[in-house]
């Protein structure tokens, strides 16, 4: 493959605009970098896009569909760079990481290898990878549903290194398989594995090594997330019975506070306003927990509880004091905004199943489980939706992923691309 450079009239508009100002003695401001997605929950891992322009209504049948191919189980998320695109499936007994043409969907590469599901794995729910890869320049970095990890390189698949974190590290076993996807923070790539005085370890990006391994919580299905609390970088994350905010430069506990259900099953990832942590999983339901910092003390209190909103294995998404997502393990679900600084529900809609949500261009986009998508309007007043159709037959539990005006949607069989323009 070769890189592609934007030509007009046979001139590498590139080098033109090298030539003509890159030597100018004052700044100059470079064209935008069309949006990428290069990791779970997108380009600020809260589930928003930055496409404008999209269209307000579609036809009775849906957004037109650009291309679709089958795939194989699993529910790894889609990842979009630099036209490619990147994503996880098992087939043929072997789990594969998978690279396609983002304009075609023609495989450019696949990397395949021996990763059965763990004695106990619940096969209800398939046995195919849950856990989203992450992209860092030129690195691709997948977990399996084992907990085998790898670092490929992005252009071609080749392994740079790997690890199993449940073998290597004594991480506990998960009946459902290991569903978090990796996350970057400066130099290391961080993975939960649960292990004892291994919850939580840093790889190096480049070669693997441990950076640092720390703390003896049970590991759950949920990813973890950099936020910045009080001027800190913190990374937060749900443990089996328990959330948890962590120094992510070296492991270091900073506080810690109970969540738990009977399955010990924390999945949606947290979300911060202020100093409001925003929390919510089946059973336990939802927890305000106000964030405070006297000296270098951390403190954590319950502001406000609800039993009302249980976000299961879905996204969330923020719009300004208020979280919208869709609650309830079973049907009927809802789809809930609640006021994350009061714990106060605001409002709950029927209308689809479990589903997961996506921020855009002033809306929502919600894929429910039943293959139902549907634009609109989430406000603090409820829900208006514009347009809905039915685009999948088979169970769709993985998030949409967006970028300009193309949606990507994989379910439990296929992968397509929509135009949403």
């Amino acid at each position: 493959m070769t890189q592609v450079r934007h030509t007009r009239n046979g001139i590498d508009l590139a080098m033109l605009w090298v030539a003509l100002f890159g030597t100018l003695g004052f700044a100059l401001i470079a064209p935008k970098a069309r949006a990428q997605w290069t990791q779970w929950g997108g380009p600020r891992a809260d589930f928003s896009a930055d496409s404008k322009g999209l269209a307000k209504e579609w036809p009775a049948d849906g957004p037109k569909k650009l291309w679709t191919r089958p795939l194989g189980e699993g529910y790894s998320a889609i990842l979009v760079d630099d036209g490619r695109l990147y994503t996880m499936y098992r087939a043929e007994n072997k789990e594969r990481v998978i690279c396609l043409d983002a304009k075609t969907g023609e495989t450019i590469w696949e990397h395949a290898y021996g990763s059965a599901p763990r004695e106990g794995h619940v096969m209800e729910f398939g046995d195919g990878p849950r856990a989203t890869p992450l992209l860092v320049g030129d690195r691709l970095f997948t977990i399996g549903i084992s907990g085998k990890m790898h670092c490929l390189d992005k252009k071609t698949g080749k392994v740079h290194w790997s690890h199993d974190l449940w073998t290597d590290y004594g991480g506990n076993v998960l009946n459902h398989g290991y569903s978090s996807s990796p996350i970057a923070y400066k130099d290391t790539v961080i993975g939960l594995v649960g292990g004892q005085d291994a919850s939580i370890i840093a790889f190096k990006q480049n070669d693997g090594s441990i950076a640092w391994k720390s703390l003896s919580f049970g590991n759950s299905f949920s990813t973890p997330r950099i936020f910045k609390v009080h001027g800190e970088d913190q990374l937060i994350t749900f443990m089996a019975t328990e959330v948890i905010g962590v120094d992510p430069n070296n492991g270091q506990l900073k506080w810690q506070f109970p969540h738990e259900n009977q399955w010990k099953q924390n999945i949606s990832v947290p979300i911060l306003l202020g100093d409001i942590l925003f929390i919510s999983s089946p059973d336990a339901g939802a927890k305000g927990l106000k964030l405070t910092k006297e000296g270098s003390q951390f403190n954590v209190s319950e502001a406000w509880a609800s039993r009302k909103v249980q976000f299961y294995h879905v996204s969330a998404v923020k719009e300004g004091d208020f979280v919208y997502g869709s609650t309830g393990m079973q049907a009927p679900a809802f789809i809930v905004g609640l006021n994350m600084k009061t714990g106060e529900l605001a409002w709950r809609e029927r209308g689809f199943a479990k589903a997961n949500v996506l921020q855009a261009d002033g809306h929502l986009l919600i894929l429910d489980e039943d293959g139902n998508l549907a634009l609109a309007t989430a406000t603090p007043k409820g829900l208006t939706v514009h347009a809905k159709a039915k685009v999948s037959e088979a169970v769709s539990w993985t998030v949409p992923t967006l970028v300009g005006k193309t949606m990507y949607l994989r379910d439990k069989k296929t992968i397509a691309a929509y135009d949403l323009g």
